[in-house]
């Protein structure tokens, strides 16, 4: 995982998806060993490839790019999200 805290940015997917079981969490990825135990990962690693498909190398998604363990940060994340354009794959 790498951090962008100001532009520029790079260009990036955005995951936009349902919640499932066992999605992976910002915790969760500071070991991708364990996480790619859980069944959400198979949900990242798929947008992994179709933003590779796009000629991206990165890819956000909420549910673990956000750390939820800081209040601060959690509040700007969602101060911050936007309607997403959706892509039909």
């Amino acid at each position: 995982m790498e951090e962008f805290n100001q532009p520029p940015y790079p260009p990036y997917a955005i995951l936009s998806h349902v919640w499932g079981r066992e999605e992976i969490t910002f915790e969760d990825m500071r070991d991708v060993e364990t996480a790619s135990k859980k069944a959400g990962f198979a949900k990242l690693e798929f947008a992994r490839q179709i933003a590779a498909a796009q000629q991206l190398e990165y890819v956000w998604v909420d549910t673990c790019c956000i750390n939820k363990s800081s209040s601060a940060e959690l509040t700007v994340a969602i101060n911050s999200i936007r309607s997403p354009v959706i892509y039909n794959y």
